[in-house]
């Protein structure tokens, strides 16, 4: 029995080696400025929804050079936070870029403290900074005066490890000011401290994912060798991105499933109802693999962008998780990078900023993008005439856009107007909104024509039975009329 298990696993294994040998994906987009997904997973040309038009370092914003920022935040009043890691400073900038102020200490029990190493940042709605105090090993929490308010170090529980190394990386704050940081090396998930700053949980850890064949030889093994091999432990987190709404939005280091949503329990409820799941570029070739996600961003409407260190794309998404546009990438050029780490929005534009270069590259909107942008958020606040009329609008301005034919099929069918709407959806691809127009249709049919239907029944029947009525009163009459002959 052992050696039939072996043979049989060593024939398992040789079969996923063929298949995955003869599954190798090409990629079509490099090269291309903007490109977008078929449902078939073809590469289709786009029209660029972002291009550059601006670029600023630390010198020519007059806040001195940048050394090796590594985050940045854009307030509600379009105030820039950048955090130059390499000087321990945080320099905030105007919606000009103009410097405002510099902050690089502050005091504590009557001392002068500053920071070492910071890798993260988030600022409140309150104007309170929170920075990931890195080489320092702690969270530091300032109020919109640059005092202190209080410093998270280590925590200590239970549920952590005595070997436990507290690094945050990144940080976020919530409504109720709840921090969630991201500390290096932690497998768990996002640390979750209350509003006094002591630990309370970790916050939606990843699945343990491993590869198929490292899984069958560690099968073949002895236990010596297993030994030997790598564990399979869950990913770490790569950043996150909390909404108006205190839903979490995260990256991860995984090849697939790398884009979450989580909710106050920690649970994944991201929609991906688009052709293919959120993760970047799906066709790439297979000596520099899938997409390495390092950073989200959370716009109004349910929109989010996610960067790609690997290829230095920008991937944006409706909250539906269909794919709006593309734009970046590495290079010398204007609009490419060359280490991007992080993305924001400051209006409608886009700004990258670019670690090794300490750099901030501005995108400012096209129409096309412009349009896009405008017909999602038309939808997204029920406003399904305009929402038509700019879904319209984007299909002129690039036909290969077939997600744009589910959003009029989606807007034709809050309208009512459900057999438009099946047109739309067939056109887009769309099984499940097809599905649901075409039973709202079938149902508006039969409401239209039931009483007519109902009406012809009943006198179909009653005619029915007057026949039958007739023919056998006929047939007695006959047989009455043989039987008086024969007498």
């Amino acid at each position: 029995m052992q050696i039939q298990k072996k043979i049989f696993l060593i024939l398992a294994l040789s079969l996923l080696l063929g298949i995955s040998a003869g599954s190798t994906r090409v990629m079509a987009a490099d090269g291309a400025e903007s490109y977008n997904y078929s449902y078939w997973g073809l590469t289709t040309a786009a029209p660029a929804a972002y291009q550059a038009n601006a670029l600023w370092n630390g010198e020519s914003m007059g806040a001195g050079a940048f050394k090796e920022p590594s985050d940045f935040h854009v307030t509600g009043d379009r105030q820039v936070y950048v955090l130059d890691s390499g000087h321990n400073r945080v320099v905030v900038l105007n919606d000009k870029f103009q410097p405002v102020q510099t902050i690089s200490s502050f005091i504590r029990d009557g001392k002068e403290e500053t920071f070492n190493n910071p890798q993260g940042l988030f600022v409140t709605d309150s104007k309170e900074l929170v920075v990931a105090d890195t080489g320092n090993k702690r969270i530091v929490h300032l109020d919109r005066d640059n005092k202190l308010v209080k410093i998270i170090d280590a925590p200590k529980s239970d549920m952590l490890s005595e070997k436990f190394d507290f690094q945050p990386v990144r940080v976020v704050v919530d409504k109720a000011q709840r921090i969630y940081a991201m500390s290096a090396g932690v497998y768990d998930g996002f640390m979750e401290f209350s509003p006094d700053g002591t630990f309370t949980s970790f916050v939606g850890a990843n699945r343990v994912s491993f590869n198929p064949t490292d899984y069958l030889w560690k099968m073949l093994s002895t236990k010596a060798q297993r030994s030997q091999m790598v564990m399979f432990t869950p990913t770490e987190f790569t950043n996150l991105d909390i909404d108006q709404e205190g839903f979490i939005y995260a990256t991860n280091g995984q090849d697939s499933g790398n884009v979450k949503k989580l909710n106050a329990q920690g649970n994944d409820i991201l929609r991906r109802n688009g052709y293919f799941a959120p993760e970047g570029d799906i066709r790439y070739m297979s000596a520099t693999g899938p997409s390495r996600l390092i950073d989200i961003d959370v716009g109004d409407s349910e929109i989010y962008s996610i960067l790609d260190a690997k290829r230095g794309r920008i991937f944006t998404y409706d909250g539906d998780g269909h794919l709006l546009y593309v734009f970046g990438g590495l290079g010398n050029q204007m609009g490419q990078f060359n280490t991007p780490v992080a993305i924001e929005r400051l209006g409608d534009e886009f700004l990258v900023l670019d670690k090794a270069l300490g750099e901030i590259t501005v995108f400012q909107t096209t129409e096309y993008g412009r349009t896009l942008n405008e017909a999602v958020r038309a939808y997204y606040n029920g406003d399904e005439d305009k929402a038509f009329a700019l879904y319209q609008e984007t299909i002129s301005m690039n036909a290969n856009l077939e997600f744009a034919y589910a959003g009029i099929g989606k807007a034709l069918l809050r309208q009512g107007d459900y057999r438009e709407a099946m047109k739309y959806f067939k056109k887009s691809m769309d099984q499940r909104g097809y599905s649901k127009a075409f039973l709202l249709y079938r149902k508006e049919v039969l409401r239209e024509y039931f009483p007519g239907i109902m009406t012809g029944v009943v006198l179909l029947g009653i005619g029915w039975y007057g026949v039958g009525k007739y023919r056998k009163r006929r047939g007695g009459k006959k047989v009455a009329f043989i039987k008086q002959r024969a007498l």
